[in-house]
């Protein structure tokens, strides 16, 4: 008899074990996602769900952890799979029925595409965002791009480095920052989107926290819209973008830029983050914004220690678990200057080496300021953990 470990930290070793001795691809592939370890924490549980839970639990030999109000399950994915099901579900479970189904049909078969207005992009690699701050005060490149003609050329040169998507942006999110008026943001970001859409080559994307400022981009050709404010600083940013079938990625962010800081105050933090954003997605659908236009952020660096970023990002699959594609944005952000002790103009290789860690954990979809370093830490990570 002979033992081998398989990595437990990834599919793809039980998915080769079993296409190594005969298994079809796509067979292999269902069965190493149901052999996927999970941990499952479940919240507002009754007093009588509980008790269901731990009588199941024991029939089955899943692993749950209890306390008043809640439960930790850890499992294989094909042995949570029997609460989802009316049939097979203890009665007293059967409201986890359909959000378990939801999270498990996600974990099996997450998006492959992010539509946005006139397209639908391609989940199947990394996507990358390049940055263009059309701002004077930007944390790290203020002033560089605040003209229109500064701003479309670095615009072509994110692009022909490998960018899909260019983001622009005409407020400043910094901490500390105020509001700029809805006029002079859309001054400073329409030209430069009109112009970039115009040219072609990438998608367009428009961060801003404001409605109008969303309506005139969109207008001017943009087909993303990129709320740092996750939906919270305009009532109607929601109904805007449903409108237009735009995409739309929502930010998690507590309080606004010039207060942020002093609402970094988290239990857990991914689990909390996880929970906010399930309330933002809800709103945003709630509006009329279809599911597949959604990609969720969960906003290093705003509201967050530089410790809770880092925990953050070890525990990105937390975010991925609500069912949308992740962007994240970890550019010269403060979090990776407190580990190598770069200043903000030399955070770009650190900034390609956490988005390699955020494609492990699920990330697919990144926005950046150094757009060639960033694809070529992703090349690896790709190399080393592919979508299947």
């Amino acid at each position: 008899m002979r033992l081998t470990q398989l990595a437990s930290a990834t599919p793809d070793a039980v998915r080769a074990a079993l296409a190594s001795r005969g298994w079809e691809a796509e067979p292999a592939a269902f069965a190493a996602a149901g052999l996927e370890p999970l941990r499952v924490l479940l919240e507002d549980l009754s007093e009588a769900e509980r008790e269901a839970l731990v009588h199941w639990a024991a029939r089955t030999g899943v692993d749950v952890l209890t306390g008043a109000g809640w439960a930790l399950v850890t499992t294989a994915a094909s042995r949570l799979a029997p609460l989802a099901r009316p049939d097979r579900a203890p009665p007293a479970l059967a409201g986890l029925g359909p959000e378990l189904g939801r999270f498990l049909a996600a974990h099996a078969d997450p998006s492959r595409e992010w539509a946005v207005r006139d397209r639908r992009i391609s989940l199947a690699a990394p996507v990358l965002l390049g940055i263009v701050n059309v701002t004077p005060d930007s944390f790290s490149d203020g002033g560089q791009f605040a003209t229109t003609a500064a701003a479309v050329a670095q615009a072509e040169r994110l692009v022909a480095a490998g960018a899909q998507i260019v983001d622009v942006g005409g407020e400043s999110t910094r901490p500390g920052a105020g509001v700029v008026s809805a006029e002079e943001e859309i001054a400073r970001v329409v030209p430069v989107i009109r112009e970039v859409a115009q040219r072609g080559g990438a998608a367009v994307s428009v961060d801003t926290r404001k409605a109008e400022v969303a309506r005139a981009a969109l207008d001017a050709g943009a087909a993303i819209v990129n709320d740092v404010s996750g939906l919270a600083f305009d009532p109607e940013m929601a109904r805007t973008v449903a409108k237009t079938k735009a995409g739309l990625v929502v930010m998690h962010m507590r309080g606004t830029p010039d207060t942020m800081d002093a609402l970094a105050q988290y239990r857990h933090v991914a689990a909390e983050v996880a929970d906010e954003l399930r309330g933002v997605v809800a709103r945003a659908e709630g509006a009329g914004v279809e599911r597949e236009r959604i990609v969720v952020d969960p906003g290093f660096g705003f509201a967050k220690t530089a410790a809770q970023n880092w925990r953050l990002l070890d525990e990105l699959a937390t975010i991925g678990g609500l069912g949308y594609p992740v962007l994240v944005g970890p550019s010269r952000k403060r979090f990776l200057g407190a580990a190598t002790g770069a200043t903000v103009e030399d955070r770009d290789r650190a900034t390609a080496v956490a988005c390699a860690l955020a494609w492990e954990r699920g990330a697919r979809l990144f926005r950046i300021h150094h757009v060639a370093l960033a694809r070529e830490a992703l090349s690896v990570a790709v190399a080393a953990r592919p979508i299947p």
